[in-house]
């Protein structure tokens, strides 16, 4: 089996030759900037993986696997206007580059362009499109949940658990999934890979939100307390409100309504909150649960040890990221 390193840079290369159109440039530019602008390429990769090993075929997973790419850059592209982000990966989003418009437009080019990618998969295209359809449905709830709790005061944890599923785990369990599908491996091959990327999200989620406040912004690529300035309900606030005594409850509730603060006050005042009521570790022992059960479900792959050690690394190299 390929190393993820040799998978990568094989599949970058297939996604520079893309050709996606010229004209109109205004459609056509943003979309190669957008997965030109980099990216550790984590789903596709996870699709590749998977495949291979279940001895698949690298040449009938790349359109599957570039299709993902496609569409989870065009997922970024859309959640950056209504987060209104100005940053992704040290480099300027799209609607600051260019602007709303444009950027809604490619976006919804982006989502078209991966479809057609998919579609080019040669095994079991049925079964594949509707693994990458349901995904794509759960994906827009993910992120409807995510910006209504940005106007609900009580959100639960188990509420803020199924919106991160839907809106970052069940992507890299379909990246898996798809992968194993390509491969023509047994159902209950397929079912388990699943459950090892839904449980593999839901940690990688938890630790992006710990990143957002606690990461190092050269690393991370965006800037940092930008959840906070947003008042997002990640798990850390939820937490933090659920913990806090009524003096640091008013101060929450006082920083989430207070919406002339400057940014960089708020984002040191409830960072201070957090690190008083250690959310910090709450937040590590729940997504090291989740790690947890993912390689659970890795243990039952019915595929030698040997093989399965590649990908097992590489899911290693996600839990330990700082970035």
């Amino acid at each position: 089996m390929q190393n993820s390193q040799e998978l990568i840079e094989r599949f970058n290369q297939d996604l520079s030759k893309l050709d996606f159109g010229k004209t109109p440039k205004n459609l056509y530019d943003p979309i190669y900037y957008s997965i030109n602008v980099g990216g550790k390429r984590i789903r596709p990769l996870l699709c590749l993986m998977a495949n291979e090993l279940f001895e698949g075929k690298y040449e009938d997973v790349i359109n599957a696997a570039l299709g993902i790419e496609i569409f989870h850059n065009f997922t970024l592209l859309h959640d950056d206007m209504m987060d209104k982000a100005l940053v992704r990966r040290n480099k300027p989003v799209v609607h600051v580059k260019w602007n709303e418009n444009i950027a809604l437009l490619s976006g919804d080019a982006m989502s078209v362009i991966a479809y057609k990618y998919i579609c080019k998969s040669k095994n079991n295209l049925r079964d594949i499109l509707d693994v990458f359809s349901t995904t794509a449905l759960e994906i827009c709830e993910g992120q409807q949940y995510d910006m209504n709790f940005e106007t609900t005061s009580n959100v639960s944890e188990a509420q803020y658990l199924k919106m991160i599923r839907l809106k970052t785990a069940v992507l890299l369990a379909a990246s898996l999934k798809i992968g194993a599908i390509c491969s023509n491996t047994t159902k209950n091959n397929i079912e388990n890979i699943y459950d090892f990327g839904e449980n593999l999200g839901l940690a990688f989620q938890l630790q992006d939100d710990l990143l957002d406040t606690f990461g190092n912004p050269k690393i991370f690529g965006k800037k940092i307390g930008g959840d906070i300035l947003a008042n997002k309900k990640t798990y850390l606030l939820i937490k933090a409100l659920e913990l806090a005594n009524k003096e640091q409850q008013k101060d929450l509730n006082y920083w989430i309504s207070n919406k002339n603060s400057k940014p960089t006050e708020k984002i040191k005042s409830v960072t201070k909150i957090y690190k008083e009521l250690n959310v910090h570790k709450h937040s590590k022992d729940l997504m090291n649960k989740y790690f947890k059960t993912a390689f659970k479900s890795f243990e039952k792959l019915e595929v030698a040890s040997s093989k399965k050690q590649v990908l097992y690394n590489y899911a290693l190299s996600l839990k330990q990221r700082d970035s």
